[in-house]
């Protein structure tokens, strides 16, 4: 009789040229430059997988000193915008982006405002894009890790979990944190709409003081 470790061990060999198929499609996150920097016009603006890393490493970091679960926090931060290699990053200003660049210039440095309505439908919108794009890229893993990464997902966009929500937040963090050090960069680019939108989304303790660390180490003088 074959122990379950035998089992678990032929099903990784029997789906091994699957699992590379997976991380060669994930792979062309680190060529993804995130769209909200080109619309600012940031020259080599980071990739959607650097932008991954980095809020990684903030999940393990910053969540030592919160009673979450950290292999899933940090699992989740890996996987948050693995949907983005099909369905591409988007932005709040999608529904409003004109094609003229003057207008266009005049739109990002403002936070777009939108109906409780409005809102939803954005969100269900991109919630089922996403949706979609992320059981293209894992219909073809073992079972428990297709179904893994999906929970992780749906956890985190729609916040389920205290572990959802610490991730979703720090999302915006680690936004806000790229938007600064392209202002350290350039006195020019504008950090409101992401000022706004923090204080919107963000309300976990730890992640308001570490907030406040960002706004005395960026903006001292």
């Amino acid at each position: 009789m074959l122990k379950l470790s035998q089992v678990k061990s032929g099903l990784i060999l029997f789906f091994m040229k699957e699992i590379l198929n997976f991380l060669i499609k994930a792979g062309k996150l680190k060529e993804m430059p995130r769209r909200g920097w080109i619309l600012r016009g940031v020259k080599e603006p980071e990739t959607i997988a650097a932008h991954t890393f980095r809020m990684a490493i903030m999940a393990w970091v910053l969540c030592c000193y919160k009673k979450l679960n950290l292999n899933k926090i940090i699992k989740m931060a890996l996987i948050h915008d693995l949907c983005e290699v099909y369905a591409g990053d988007t932005t709040p200003y999608d529904k409003i982006l004109p094609k003229n660049k003057k207008k266009l210039k005049e739109i990002i440095p403002k936070w777009p405002r939108f109906l409780k309505e409005e809102k939803e439908n954005i969100f269900q919108e991109k919630h089922e894009k996403e949706g979609k794009a992320l059981k293209k890229i894992t219909s073809e893993l073992p079972t428990a890790l297709r179904k893994e990464i999906r929970n992780l997902w749906f956890d985190y966009e729609n916040g389920l979990t205290h572990e959802g929500k610490f991730v979703r937040q720090l999302d915006r963090v680690e936004s806000l944190l790229q938007a600064l050090e392209y202002f350290k960069k350039n006195k020019y680019f504008s950090t409101e709409t992401f000022w706004i939108q923090t204080e919107e989304l963000v309300d976990d303790p730890l992640l308001l003081k570490f907030i406040k660390t960002l706004e005395r180490s960026f903006y001292r003088k």
